[in-house]
Formats: C-alpha cells, sequence, structure tokens
C-alpha cells in the first residue's frame, strides 16, 4: 500500500480526534442556561442527599424513645411522657406527634377522649411539613426541563440571527454553535429531570410507607391510656 492509500484513513483519524470532546466541552457550549441547570442540578443532589438521611425509621420513631415511651405510658405517666418528648436530643416525628397531643389533651376539658383525634391531626401536619421539605426536589424537575426549552429557544434565535446577518447563504459551520447551545440545553434539562422526577416520587411514596408504620406504633403506645379512660383509671 502506497503512501496515497494511507492518507485519507490518516485524515479520517485526525477529523475524529478534532471533533472528540469532554463533558466539559458540551457543558460549556450550554452557555449560561446550561451553567444554571448545572447549578440547579447540584442543589438537587444536596436535597435528596438531605432527605434519603432525614427519611429514615430510625430518625423518625427512634427506638429508645419508643421503649421509653411504651414504659411510661404504660404506667399511665403522661407528664414525665410530654418531658422525655422534650428532652430528645434531635426531634422527630414520634416525639413532635405524641408530646404535642398529650400536652393538648391534658390541657382539653375532654382530657383523654382527645388523645385520639390530637394524635391524628399532629400526625397530618408531620406529614405535610415532611412533604414540603421535598417540593423542592419537584420544583427542579419541573423547572430544569423549561430551562432545557428556553436554551431551545435561545439557540434557535441564534441561528435565525446568523442566517439574516451574513451575506448570501449560511455556511452550516456559522450555524452550528447555535444549534448546538440549543440541542446541549435540552439534554441536560432532560438529565436534571428525569432523575430528579423519579427521586421526588420515590421520597414521597417512602413518607407515606414509614409514617403508616409509624402511626401503628403509636396506636400501640396510646394504647394503654385510651383503655385506662374507658375503663375510669386516672392517668398521672
Amino acid at each position: 500500500m502506497d503512501g496515497s492509500q494511507l492518507m485519507p484513513s490518516f485524515s479520517i483519524v485526525i477529523a475524529q480526534q478534532d471533533t472528540s470532546r469532554s463533558l466539559l466541552d458540551y457543558i460549556a457550549q450550554g452557555g449560561p442556561i446550561g451553567m444554571i441547570i448545572i447549578l440547579i442540578s447540584l442543589v438537587a443532589i444536596g436535597m435528596i442527599a438531605a432527605q434519603l438521611f432525614r427519611i429514615r425509621r430510625d430518625r423518625l420513631a427512634p427506638p429508645e424513645l419508643i421503649e421509653d415511651l411504651r414504659a411510661l405510658l404504660a404506667d399511665r405517666e403522661i407528664e414525665l411522657s410530654i418531658q422525655r418528648c422534650k428532652e430528645t436530643d434531635s426531634p422527630s416525628f414520634v416525639s413532635r406527634v405524641v408530646g404535642a397531643a398529650l400536652r393538648r389533651s391534658s390541657r382539653s376539658q375532654f382530657g383523654l377522649l382527645e388523645l385520639r383525634s390530637a394524635v391524628e391531626e399532629m400526625g397530618q401536619l408531620e406529614v405535610e411539613r415532611m412533604y414540603r421539605m421535598t417540593d423542592g426536589i419537584g420544583l427542579i424537575a419541573s423547572v430544569a426541563p423549561m430551562l432545557g426549552l428556553l436554551g431551545t429557544v435561545v439557540g434557535m434565535v441564534g441561528a435565525f440571527d446568523t442566517i439574516t446577518l451574513s451575506d448570501g447563504p449560511a455556511r452550516p459551520d456559522q450555524l452550528a454553535g447555535s444549534i448546538s447551545q440549543a440541542l446541549i440545553t435540552t439534554v441536560l434539562g432532560l438529565i436534571v429531570a428525569i432523575p430528579a422526577t423519579a427521586m421526588y416520587t420515590y421520597l414521597r411514596n417512602r413518607i407515606d410507607h414509614l409514617t403508616t408504620e409509624i402511626g401503628e406504633t403509636i396506636d400501640d403506645l396510646i394504647a394503654p391510656l385510651e383503655a385506662a379512660d374507658s375503663s375510669g383509671a386516672n392517668p398521672q
């Protein structure tokens, strides 16, 4: 094979090497909108990691707190149970729900008759509070593709401006930059939105699952008080 036959293949290899770009090159080509998408993706990662750490059974219902409340409520020690919920190092779902429900029922003229409704109301408020903690992830999941669409529109506007300002027909290399920006921002927006949507749905379902299980545990904790109230015993 002579040198003239080697030259085309060598030129193809050089062209392939010139067109290869790193991920950072693609991100940089997305322009300011692409950088904003990357920034909110980092925020989403931080929020997801924080929620995965918070939404765990041992944090929502610490085992040592459950055991202490089980013993205190079995002896109908309401004031000590309220104090135990206050003294916990990190407030949890159980401490906030049980503590608030006991305080409310102890101050009510209906006494422990209101305990069940107080637990349900405080539990619903806590669930809504946990939902709000995940709303930021859902917001990012909604905003990211919209930013990608905005980048697409900006890129296409730049391409049409190039056509308008060019003398004669615009060359493909003149349009490539704007079109590439349009496509890259769309890709970036979808890359952020798809996992963010999946994690948002997963966290909401996890909240429902864990709070349902913990609600059953709270029912077991307050059962001695309800039994004592129905039998006419006077809790301390």
